[in-house]
């Protein structure tokens, strides 16, 4: 069965409000016509290199996801052609992205990951740590004058900046505490050129059927929990990528809206 049969069979099986990211690393440019010219235009990238190479050989009208773990020094080869990066995995990510879209006047539409299987070496963010970053993520800086509001015991605080004493602290925001003080003009990261869309997760790389299902049940409980805690949230954080080649029947029952499908469209890798 070639590229374009496998695409009409998967998009037949999936629901109609199922996006349909086709992994395209590590095969050539060729391949990826074919799924082009099947009608696919949502493609899965990982390697920054080979994004940024790709890029300029497909058509203008492909939409690209960045799906694997970047690395702060790649980001002008990402960020300049992805419509959404889906593998935000860390603090000092999420800082970089911010800032990088700041200086170049955009918005980057982003997912959290979430670190699901039993596996060490999975990137991703704790679910304490997604809300976290959710309580911060709308709420400014607030400068007045030499004095800022910011939040303590966050990543991303310059070094050696001091949040005082505890009766300094203030509620602001939701039930957040704030410390003020001093930081000679200096502001956190708001975020505010972040778009927060929905939660990514991969599940235990396992044979096991019943596993799989509990990583896939357990990000779906985590999505709609957000959802309710934050419901100015609800219109634009709509997103759940999770599934792929293999697993992807069971994370649909679990409500993804975003499968990562490569091997059953592509075949084995190529180089």
């Amino acid at each position: 069965m070639g590229i374009k049969e496998k695409l009409h069979e998967l998009k037949a099986s999936l629901p109609p409000q199922v996006k349909l990211v086709a992994v395209s690393k590590f095969h050539p440019v060729e391949r990826l016509m074919e799924a082009y010219d099947a009608g696919q235009r949502l493609f899965g990238e990982n390697r920054p290199q080979e994004l940024a190479a790709k890029v300029p050989q497909m058509p203008a009208d492909v939409q690209w996801h960045f799906i694997g773990h970047l690395q702060t020094n790649k980001l002008k080869l990402v960020l300049p052609y992805v419509s959404m990066v889906e593998s935000v995995d860390s603090l000092r990510l999420l800082e970089a992205i911010d800032t990088w879209a700041a200086a170049n006047n955009r918005t980057v539409p982003i997912l959290l990951e979430l670190h699901l299987g039993a596996e060490e070496t999975k990137h991703g963010f704790s679910e304490e740590e997604i809300f976290e970053i959710l309580r911060v993520r709308a709420v400014p800086s607030v400068s007045l004058g030499p004095t800022v509001l910011v939040p303590p015991k966050q990543a991303w605080a310059p070094e050696g900046l001091d949040f005082g004493a505890p009766e300094n602290l203030l509620i602001f925001g939701v039930n957040q505490p704030w410390a003020a003080k001093s930081t000679e003009g200096t502001a956190l990261p708001t975020m505010k050129n972040l778009e927060f869309r929905g939660l990514m997760g991969m599940a235990t790389n396992t044979d096991d059927e019943a596993v799989v299902e509990a990583d896939f049940a357990r990000i779906e409980s985590l999505f709609h929990r957000i959802r309710e805690e934050f419901p100015e949230l609800r219109d634009t954080f709509t997103e759940l990528s999770i599934g792929m080649s293999g697993d992807w029947p069971l994370a649909v029952r679990h409500g993804a809206t975003i499968v990562r499908i490569g091997t059953d469209i592509f075949g084995e890798r190529e180089y």
